[in-house]
């Protein structure tokens, strides 16, 4: 059943803007639940309690280094962005929901999206920014931050600095001597497989709550959250299981292994060769260590940037920014072992080192972050869809709605531009 379109509306002039690239006025389509969220109040950043008071999200996951007590470290932006031009195609994006089909101004009106960017091949296809955001908000990542840590590991066993994916945290990290994280191997880690119980609830009372409580106040200290994982569920490197801590290990493994900070090796290794258009930020624990498994904030362009040069296989220009072999050991499902493939590390998604593979024949990737972020890749297409938003609860086990939607719409955009979605 297709949707009946809705009837025009007339506009008054207060109600225009400009929509991306196309220098002419359009409606403003609805924001779901602007109140709620802030709108009164312009989106205030509010005071580190945005968890808990939806009035704060909009505001502060697009400023996180405005609000009061945040720790952060800067990622300079490159000295020569790459550009980003407009697409001069033009694509009709539909997608199909519950058996009704639905265009991209449907989806917005029907999702709390912050931040929404297509690329086609490098060029820009479509952007959209909602709740009074601007080009220049840098936008919360969440977990996508694990994939931006897993690329710098990439480099770093590139390097030299790390010399095997097959070493143990501990060599590297000697805080964690003689607990379980430091005795699990680099590659099992990436894989998120390092047996040992680690909660994932987003209650509150679980794990990872312990542990950003901890990033956030210092006490206890987050190594030492570290150290007190212990129970194991299954043999290292049997079996996904998700838990931020292995990422947090990561991280500390990459500052331990260079001396250098997670803000500096973004800035080096990725930022500056990208091209990137405006400066980011970590957030750190008191302990001055970035919170590499959660705590990325970037522009909604740079993201694209990020995911254009992925789709490009890790080159920018001539230059191979990202070692071709271990992106696709981190992001090519036939690269998986079994246990990690599509259909079998989840009942859909399959998992890397640190990104989520679709079971697409045409090898397709997902950054994914908690409350609605992601940056979805099909190289072969050149498709990336950059989505930022403020979704009301973390993931789909709380709400399945909004997670599946947003896969519908990705799926209409790489049959709109002209990718694959097919599946084996």
């Amino acid at each position: 059943m297709r949707r009946t379109p809705s009837k025009t509306r007339r506009v008054r002039p207060k109600d225009l803007l400009i929509v991306f690239g196309v220098f002419m006025a359009g409606p403003v389509w609805a924001e779901p639940d602007a109140d709620a969220l802030g709108r009164a109040m312009n989106y205030p950043v509010g005071d580190g309690s945005q968890g808990r008071n939806e009035a704060f999200r909009v505001g502060a996951w697009s400023a996180l280094d405005q609000v009061p007590g945040v720790l952060t470290q800067k990622v300079a932006r490159s000295s020569q962005a790459q550009a980003l031009p407009r697409s001069k195609t033009s694509f009709d994006i539909r997608y199909t929901y519950r058996n009704t089909t639905y265009t991209v101004n449907d989806y917005l009106d029907r999702q709390r999206v912050t931040g929404l960017l297509i690329l086609k091949d490098g060029e820009i296809v479509l952007e959209r920014y909602r709740y009074a955001r601007q080009e220049d908000a840098r936008f919360l990542s969440f977990s996508m931050a694990k994939s931006v840590t897993s690329l710098l590991m990439g480099v770093a066993q590139a390097q030299g600095w790390v010399k095997s994916l097959d070493d143990v945290a501990a060599q590297y990290v000697k805080d964690l001597e003689g607990s379980a994280y430091g005795q699990t191997r680099i590659r099992d880690l990436l894989r998120m497989s390092s047996g040992l119980t680690f909660t994932e609830r987003y209650d509150g009372s679980d794990d990872v709550s312990r542990l950003s409580r901890a990033v956030a106040t210092g006490w206890p200290a987050t190594v030492d959250v570290l150290r007190q994982v212990q129970d194991r569920h299954s043999p290292a490197g049997a079996k996904f299981v998700y838990a931020s801590a292995e990422t947090e290990v990561l991280g500390r493994v990459l500052t331990a292994a260079t001396g250098r900070s997670l803000a500096e090796l973004t800035q080096q290794w990725i930022w500056e060769p990208m091209g990137a258009e405006h400066e980011a930020f970590w957030c750190t624990g008191r302990d001055r260590q970035a919170a590499a498994y959660f705590c990325f904030n970037a522009s909604l362009r740079d993201w694209g940037r990020l995911g254009a040069m992925l789709a490009r296989d890790g080159r920018v220009g001539d230059r191979q920014v990202i070692p071709l072999d271990y992106l696709l050991a981190a992001t090519d499902a036939a690269r998986q072992p079994p246990a990690f493939r599509p259909y079998r590390a989840t009942a859909y998604v399959g998992y890397g080192y640190q990104f989520w593979i679709h079971p697409f024949r045409e090898r397709t990737f997902v950054m994914q972050g908690v409350h609605g972020q992601a940056v979805y890749v099909q190289p072969a297409s050149g498709i990336v869809m950059v989505h930022t938003a403020v979704y009301a609860h973390p993931s789909g086990m709380q709400d399945p709605q909004p997670f599946a939607e947003r896969n519908a719409l990705w799926q209409g955009v790489v049959d709109a531009l002209g990718g694959s979605t097919a599946r084996y």
